[in-house]
């Protein structure tokens, strides 16, 4: 297919890389010229402009940042895209602006589809992530061999917007569980015992996560290198908190780690990966 691909960012550059490995033709845009070139010396096309990357395209791809960006380019994708156009967002934002993409898309001919993806960098390099997509069962049928290229996990989860509310629903878990692994390790230092041979028995029991999986060894050394930053589970969380008021429902433990990822931003490790959670625990303790 001729994929126009919008944001090359930590996540979509490998995910248009993937793409252009599983031969389909990728034409990618992003804000910095880096992640273009990137793109080229792999095989991908550099795009001048979101029109460039929608234009002639069977599909695309948006990986943006937050709502406000998908606001400001869906619109282009919409206008420029030919009719029958799929439309895939792969954006973490709010359900209610997914939903009223899907709406605007659909009265100009476009099939969209909110599909974010759960799994990290790691995930996106690698084509494991887990995709949750919401919009019409047909669009998301004919979105499968596109999304088969990057994930091993791709399930329709319901109407525009579900995909994100089930990702609301996955950051808050993802949350506490690096909270939790964070109040272990300390708990684990502080009474003399090592962190490493006591999370090594932890993931392999009950315990057991992904995030303790690929996560525990980096975080006992303090190496928060970024797989996803703080900044963005910052922005994920307030998705989550503001989900639950929609939905008339109290999640109290989301609350809290919301608080705990806004100390971390606020203690300026934004820009750090969400593991630094371990960071505002520590600093709790001192």
């Amino acid at each position: 297919m001729n994929i126009g691909f919008i944001g090359l960012g930590i996540m979509g550059g490998p995910m248009a890389a993937n793409l252009v490995k599983a031969g389909h033709t990728v034409r990618g845009h992003d804000v910095s010229a880096a992640p273009v070139e990137r793109l080229a010396a792999l095989g991908g096309e550099a795009a001048t402009g979101v029109p460039d990357a929608v234009e002639g395209a069977d599909v695309v791809i948006t990986m943006l940042p937050d709502s406000p960006q998908v606001e400001e380019v869906a619109p282009l994708v919409v206008a420029h895209g030919r009719p029958g156009l799929l439309y895939l967002d792969m954006s973490t934002i709010r359900p209610e602006t997914s939903r009223r993409v899907a709406r605007e898309a659909a009265a100009a001919g476009v099939r969209a589809l909110d599909a974010p993806v759960s799994g990290g960098e790691r995930g996106a390099v690698d084509a494991t992530l887990s995709i949750m997509v919401g919009g019409e069962k047909e669009a998301y049928e004919a979105a499968r061999p596109v999304l088969g290229a990057l994930g091993t996990t791709i399930v329709h989860v319901g109407p525009a917007g579900a995909g994100q509310t089930v990702k609301a629903a996955n950051q808050l878990v993802v949350g506490g569980i690096y909270g939790l692994v964070a109040e272990a390790i300390v708990l684990l230092e502080a009474s003399g015992v090592d962190p490493a041979a006591g999370l090594d028995v932890l993931a392999g029991g009950l315990a057991g996560s992904r995030i303790l999986e690929l996560k525990r060894h980096t975080m006992i050394r303090r190496e928060f290198t970024p797989g996803f930053r703080i900044d963005l589970h910052h922005k994920d969380m307030g998705i989550a908190v503001a989900a639950a008021r929609q939905a008339g429902v109290a999640l109290p433990l989301t609350g809290q780690v919301a608080q705990l990822v806004a100390a971390a931003r606020a203690q300026g490790h934004g820009s750090l990966d969400h593991s630094a959670l371990l960071k505002v625990v520590e600093r709790l303790n001192t």
